[in-house]
């Protein structure tokens, strides 16, 4: 009786600190390196996933589950393109700076808890929204070639950002930013259905003809003008949306 008393009180011991890693292609590359996996033992410990502060490189490796990654609270940077992944949650990597997750399956991208999210590549995707307003750091964003109907960059940083692409989403129209002028003015790399609001409706895929009235319309360099063919064009409504248009003659 001792001894099976004793052997029951063991068992929920059995794997105590190691990282659940379900995907066996993750598992494989996490215990290969051996900046991760410093004991060199077949697991990933607890402590050896929140010690780590560096680089994960696992593109091109069949990947169609990173779970387990969230153990990495330390992690700066992680290269996942070219997988499987058909979801990707990376909110409790509070420390990552770059991620590109480009060329999977993507069909939910979380990175709210990411607030110190420099450089994002998510393109090429099936993603339907993406939310970056906590990651206030961001300043490159490719979300391109997805199925994006609704895109919320209202960070605080918009007039940081390098490089922002959100063309090829043929069921995006309306695109939240901090400053619809400023971004409408600044970032080019959008559909001709595009265009940027303070605050889009509440519907992601609502078309762009509510009742409102147009203010003005001014050509690229701000001037008032009735308009032109063949010339990109801003029409500035007074519910602080912003269209631009090019009439082709």
């Amino acid at each position: 009786m001792k001894k099976l008393l004793l052997l029951l009180l063991c068992v929920p011991l059995i794997g105590f600190g190691q990282v659940y890693i379900p995907d066996t292609n993750f598992k494989a590359y996490l215990v290969g390196e051996p900046l991760i996996n410093t004991n060199g033992d077949s697991e990933i410990q607890q402590s050896e996933a929140t010690a780590f502060n560096g680089t994960i490189s696992c593109y091109y490796m069949n990947i169609s589950d990173l779970t387990g990654i969230e153990n990495f609270t330390a992690l700066t940077t992680l290269f996942c393109y070219e997988n499987q992944l058909t979801s990707l949650d990376v909110s409790q990597n509070t420390a990552l700076t770059t991620l590109f997750c480009d060329f999977n399956q993507l069909t939910s991208l979380d990175v709210s808890g990411a607030t110190d999210l420099y450089f994002l590549q998510c393109q090429s995707n099936q993603l339907t929204s993406l939310d970056v307003r906590t990651n206030t750091a961001l300043q490159y964003l490719y979300c391109y070639s997805n199925q994006l109907t609704s895109l919320d960059v209202r960070n605080g940083n918009n007039v940081n950002f390098a490089y922002f692409n959100a063309t090829v989403n043929p069921n995006l129209s309306c695109i939240s930013v901090d400053d619809s002028s400023w971004s409408t003015a600044n970032w080019t790399n959008i559909d001709p259905q595009n265009y940027f609001s303070n605050n889009c409706p509440p519907s992601a895929i609502e078309e762009h003809t509510t009742n409102k009235e147009l203010l003005k319309v001014t050509d690229l360099l701000g001037r008032e003008t009735k308009g032109t063919k063949n010339e990109p064009l801003f029409y500035i409504y007074d519910d602080g949306t912003v269209e631009k248009r090019i009439v082709i003659e």
